[in-house]
């Protein structure tokens, strides 16, 4: 799937650079590394390509190339119907921008939105989706915060946060939100999924945005949250160990042992996030301390008993 992304994006790029329209085989040594060797299969692939970007409203029109007898058939993108009423991109940034809005949809958007548009009309049914990121309702209210610096106010764990909003990604198949928290005064990562209130906005310019944004991480639950940090140490068996390394990464590891399990190292902010992980190893882990971690697991446990 990413290949064809590509070769859609610069198949884009290269009609859009065109002053004139450019013949099949003109596009095909342009594009040579994207599409087949052999001359069946590219045709095959070009023409899908072709139905995909007209599908997608993006104004591709054919005409005669030039210096051609008999006339060949070309194809280039009409800038100013592709334009509309977008701010000035180059052709690259256009081509990016369409695709990435056309082939990842977001939620429920629908496909004649003006932005999901960007300016092209279709007269065929919708393309498919690549992907359907999921719509939480504080999307877009986090959006307006992050453009226009207005602080959010929700609900998170019970605690009312006032968030300086910096950055919104998505990650590991949830939307996280990270910026500096004025209720805990520092910098805290967020599941849009987990606010329990609506999102309060706060004035325009509320705040002065750092420089460099912190990245939103790619990490698990239980390395953010506002429990107090402990360094936890977790003895899982050798079946489990693959699944570690790729999960957690090789700096985990805190002790290979002769028997094949290792001993895994891990900073826990949320405790509740830490029992869940270690309960999916159901009798191949065990939690060697510290005795806090161990007490609140068996605590659960007889609890649940």
């Amino acid at each position: 799937m990413e290949s064809k992304l590509k070769r859609l994006m610069n198949l884009v790029t290269a009609l859009l650079h065109a002053e004139w329209p450019k013949t099949r085989d003109e596009l095909r040594a342009d594009l040579r590394e994207y599409y087949a060797e052999d001359d069946a299969s590219f045709r095959r692939q070009f023409e899908r390509d072709k139905d995909e970007l007209r599908a997608m409203g993006i104004p591709l029109i054919t005409g005669s190339a030039p210096d051609t007898d008999p006339p060949v058939t070309g194809y280039r993108i009409d800038r100013s119907r592709y334009r509309g009423d977008l701010p000035d991109l180059t052709p690259d940034e256009l081509a990016a921008l369409h695709l990435a809005n056309n082939l990842v949809r977001l939620g429920d958007t629908p496909s004649d939105d003006p932005f999901w548009r960007l300016g092209g009309q279709s007269d065929k049914p919708d393309v498919a989706a690549v992907a359907q990121l999921p719509d939480e309702p504080a999307l877009s209210d986090l959006m307006d915060a992050i453009a226009e610096r207005r602080t959010a106010t929700f609900d998170y764990h019970g605690v009312e946060r006032v968030l300086e909003p910096h950055r919104l990604a998505f990650r590991n198949g949830h939307w996280h939100v990270k910026g500096h928290d004025r209720t805990r005064d520092g910098q805290r990562q967020f599941r849009v999924d987990r606010f329990q209130s609506e999102v309060s906005r706060g004035e325009p310019g509320g705040f002065d945005r750092p420089q460099k944004a912190s990245v939103v991480e790619d990490r698990p639950a239980w390395r953010y949250g506002d429990d107090e940090p402990v360094t936890a140490r977790l003895a899982v068996d050798a079946p489990h160990v693959s699944w570690v390394l790729g999960h957690l990464g090789e700096t985990a590891i805190a002790n290979h042992r002769e028997d094949g399990s290792v001993v895994v190292e891990e900073v826990v902010c949320n405790r509740e996030a830490f029992r869940s992980f270690v309960l999916t190893f159901l009798e191949g882990a065990e939690i060697l301390g510290p005795p806090e971690l161990r007490d609140d697991l068996i605590g659960w446990l007889e609890g649940m008993a």
